[in-house]
């Protein structure tokens, strides 16, 4: 599972000419599902994204996270983060869960991160719709966090 997280002073998504949602000051978190992806990663990636210091403190230094700043999120669906396009110039999105796993991750996502912040915290836009995104980058402060089935496994080294 990955997630683009950017610190923004507002976000908003629009579904066929009407705003769908909107947030203030927080994180835009477009979300990414693998095919391999499960609820444990939705849970952790949901965790870092509620505790992740990205927002300025009294001193200006990144060292606050949406809970404690009292932000909001707003999560978007966006399979083409795991687009591939090493070969060729058409991306490929082979890796991509499909719809209906990528819903259930998605929808497990926003269920972990509305506990983490607050329901009323975490907006969303509408699975599988086309969307256009609006936002106000502040900083600007862009991450991307990833978290695999695989990379969550630990493995023993040779000796």
């Amino acid at each position: 599972m990955i997630a683009l997280i950017q610190r923004v002073a507002e976000a908003s998504v629009t579904v066929e000419g009407s705003v769908v949602a909107a947030i203030g000051p927080g994180m835009l978190i477009l979300l990414g599902v693998r095919e391999t992806d499960t609820g444990h990663e939705a849970r952790w990636l949901a965790r870092k994204c509620a505790r992740l210091r990205i927002f300025p403190d009294e001193s200006g230094r990144m060292n606050r996270s949406v809970l404690q700043t009292g932000g909001q999120a707003l999560v978007v669906s966006q399979f083409t983060l795991y687009a591939e396009a090493r070969k060729g110039n058409r991306p490929s999105f082979a890796h991509a869960a499909g719809p209906e796993r990528a819903q259930e991750c998605y929808d497990r996502f926003i269920a972990c991160l509305r506990e983490e912040l607050s329901a009323g915290s975490v907006a969303t836009g509408i699975f599988g719709a086309a969307m256009q995104v609006r936002l106000l980058n502040d900083g600007p402060v862009t991450l991307i966090l990833e978290r695999s089935a695989e990379a969550a496994t630990p493995t023993r080294l040779p000796r």
